[in-house]
């Protein structure tokens, strides 16, 4: 499973364009293309999973503050049996609130943001892939005018 860091570091050097070597670099865009488009898809599913999981933590927490869950499903997951520690909360704002502080849904959260930027990267860098022709055939014109061919 790759990570957003190594994808960078990767893409570091495979957007690497030797002047002395269009043909080559031309010649292998299309494996390159290939390697971060299966990247982009393999992580378009992971996001969809975690999307998944969160529903499933959101629907298990909103059990867990409302006092729904039983307290043997409390104790398998390691929660404290008293979600908001002696305090009485009377207001869908203050239930908010412990919500938003909840470390297992930031936690989610910030996978899902961090799946979501991967997947952002991974869109320009097959973007970028895609339209490298164009990067070659503009550095072989440029070639051109210089030697006033």
């Amino acid at each position: 499973m790759v990570n957003l860091e190594s994808i960078l570091a990767e893409w570091k050097e495979d957007s690497q364009i030797s002047k002395n070597q269009l043909d080559e670099v031309s010649r292998i865009t299309p494996a390159l293309h290939s390697k971060y488009l299966e990247y982009l898809s393999l992580t378009k599913l992971r996001l969809k999973r975690a999307e998944f999981d969160q529903k499933n933590l959101l629907k298990e927490k909103w059990l867990y503050y409302e006092g729904k869950m039983p307290q043997e499903d409390i104790e398998k997951r390691g929660w404290k049996a008293d979600p908001y520690d002696g305090l009485v909360i009377t207001t869908k704002g203050q239930k908010e609130n412990w919500y938003d502080t909840d470390k297992e849904i930031q936690d989610s959260e910030l996978k899902l943001q961090y799946l979501q930027t991967t997947i952002e990267t991974l869109t320009e860098i097959v973007n970028n892939l895609t339209w490298r022709h164009q990067t070659i055939s503009n550095m072989i014109k440029w070639r051109q005018f210089e030697t006033g061919i």
